[in-house]
């Protein structure tokens, strides 16, 4: 906790586990931070060795942020702190996140016993970036950018998609593309945690 336990160093290094990012896309992702808080973070967690700065060759030329091998090693702890945070009672899975966040609970909350063989090439496209999911060999795989021949291509805001996906808002919700039958299955591949129920004192 003394190396990520300030306020947004974990979402940040979150908003950096699908690979690197320039400033302005992290204060945009990271709703309600400022600039110089930011700053501050990305400062503090370059100094403790979690991430390091560098910029990017021509054409695009630009610095970006990104974790070092043993920050991107931090990966199973987010997975491990959605799984115990999606079982709070309070929680509200249409709540405004991230793309990113999308990606690493639609990996975080597959269930192995609903999906098989499952294999599956799906697109997703929230706020004019393109996300994928991939699943292949009992594996699966997300990340940035566009992929070729998807089975579904998905359109919407994370929390359209989510509210499909874990919330039993209806397909016409959100725009998709592809195997309507794969679409129809999504929710039963991706089932919430039973909630924790507060014991009597």
């Amino acid at each position: 906790m003394d190396l990520i336990g300030e306020r947004w160093s974990m979402p940040l290094i979150r908003e950096l586990l699908l690979g690197p990012r320039r400033f302005g896309d992290l204060k945009t992702s990271l709703n309600g931070i400022s600039a110089n808080v930011l700053t501050q973070r990305l400062e503090g967690l370059e100094a403790a060795g979690v991430l390091v700065r560098r910029r990017l060759p021509p054409p695009a030329s630009v610095q970006v942020y990104e974790l070092t091998p043993w920050g991107y090693e931090a990966a199973p702890i987010f997975q491990a702190l959605g799984r115990w945070a999606v079982r709070s009672p309070r929680h509200d899975p249409m709540r405004p996140f991230s793309p990113v966040s999308l990606m690493l609970s639609l990996r975080t909350m597959l269930t192995a016993g609903a999906t098989g063989d499952l294999k599956a090439r799906i697109q997703l496209e929230m706020g004019g970036e393109p996300y994928f999911w991939i699943r292949k060999k009992g594996e699966v795989m997300i990340g940035r950018g566009e992929i070729d021949d998807p089975d579904l291509i998905l359109r919407g805001s994370p929390s359209q998609i989510a509210g499909y996906v874990y919330a039993g808002a209806p397909l016409s919700s959100i725009e998709f593309a592809g195997d309507a039958n794969l679409a129809a299955r999504l929710p039963s591949l991706f089932p919430l945690p039973e909630k924790a129920q507060p014991t009597a004192a």
